[in-house]
């Protein structure tokens, strides 16, 4: 089997409320794309015009007013805020709603999202340990009638997950930025996740090597599992406002050491605000030519990456899907095949 090259659409929850979230996400599959993820937060990266409303009950929403697109998580983390057996639930019953649409994304969490509810937040080698333990706990929830499970981090007595789709339970996809959850993505899931713009030997020396190393560990190939990435885009007939439209989004250019344990998103704006524009807009493929925004999305492509979920920063969704929809999806599948 040949994974098929798919475009996706990003809906950001963290800078629009539900409704309007709701009205870009159908249009993205009215003008073309494959498919749509939403991001799992409970604060947003900024106080001050964020938004974070609960992906569940929105991908519930979605599937309903859809009919095509895969929707899914890109990621929610199923070891603190939710239990496993909770997201077990929650995602069986979306897959026998939308078979066949559903995606559970998955990843190790982050302060901001889990680390404000009382818990000690723990160091990554551990949040990775409880990963893993929970998508074991999940597959076997979608896999067996009922369920005994003793495990080190979480515990299930007796559970029986009523309402699943036996005969295609929902892939589950790993985002990652290391080389352990990468690999593991290679060993065990459906779906490899991760983000651009980031250093290119990040991608070609740390994080495809470690995704291949988990394929050929656990006897797999390449089109078992499928690539994901988040590319961030800008593009505008001015390219002064195309990095201009980055300032929403300047937290995510901060490093991990700048943002470690940052559990407040008040803090989170702040350190934002702080970095000039140029490194706000550094994630972002930033042009006012549709030409090289397909040539450097293409670069991703040519690494293997299968699945191109794109992100745009503006307020003007509908007009970003429209264009993309336009200029750029065309252009893609005419040169690479879809």
């Amino acid at each position: 089997m040949t994974v098929p090259l798919r475009f996706g659409y990003k809906a950001s929850a963290e800078q629009f409320g539900p409704n309007e979230l709701l009205d870009f996400a159908i249009l993205a599959e009215e003008v073309g794309f494959d498919s749509v993820f939403i991001s799992d937060h409970l604060q947003p990266w900024l106080h001050e015009g964020g938004h974070a409303p609960a992906s569940v009950p929105w991908l519930g929403a979605l599937g309903a007013r859809t009919s095509k697109v895969l929707i899914g998580t890109s990621v929610l983390t199923p070891t603190f805020r939710y239990n496993p057996t909770v997201v077990a639930q929650d995602f069986a019953t979306l897959g026998v709603m939308f078979p066949r649409r559903v995606i559970l994304g998955v990843g190790t969490g982050e302060a901001l999202n889990e680390a404000n509810l009382g818990i000690e937040w723990p160091d990554p080698p551990e949040r990775f340990q409880r990963l893993k333990e929970a998508i074991e706990l999940i597959r076997l929830l979608w896999a067996d009638d009922r369920v005994t499970y003793e495990g080190k981090y979480y515990t299930a007595r007796n559970i029986t997950i009523y309402d699943k789709h036996d005969d295609h339970p929902v892939p589950i996809y790993i985002g990652a930025a290391g080389p352990a959850a990468t690999r593991l993505a290679g060993r065990i899931a459906d779906g490899f996740i991760t983000t651009s713009g980031k250093k290119p030997g990040l991608y070609t020396e740390t994080l495809l090597p470690a995704l291949h190393d988990g394929l050929q560990k656990a006897g797999r190939t390449a089109d078992d599992v499928d690539t994901l990435i988040e590319i961030k885009v800008s593009l505008e007939d001015d390219k002064d406002v195309a990095r201009d439209k980055t300032r929403f989004w300047a937290p995510l250019a901060l490093s991990p050491e700048e943002k470690m344990g940052v559990d407040d998103p008040i803090e989170m704006q702040r350190l934002g605000e702080q970095l000039p524009i140029e490194r706000a807009a550094s994630r972002f493929i930033v042009s006012d030519d549709p030409d090289e925004h397909v040539e450097r999305i293409g670069w991703y492509i040519d690494l293997g990456f299968r699945h191109l979920v794109f992100h745009d920063p503006g307020d003007d969704q509908a007009g970003f899907l429209r264009r993309y929809g336009e200029e750029i999806l065309p252009r893609l599948r005419a040169r690479y095949g879809a």
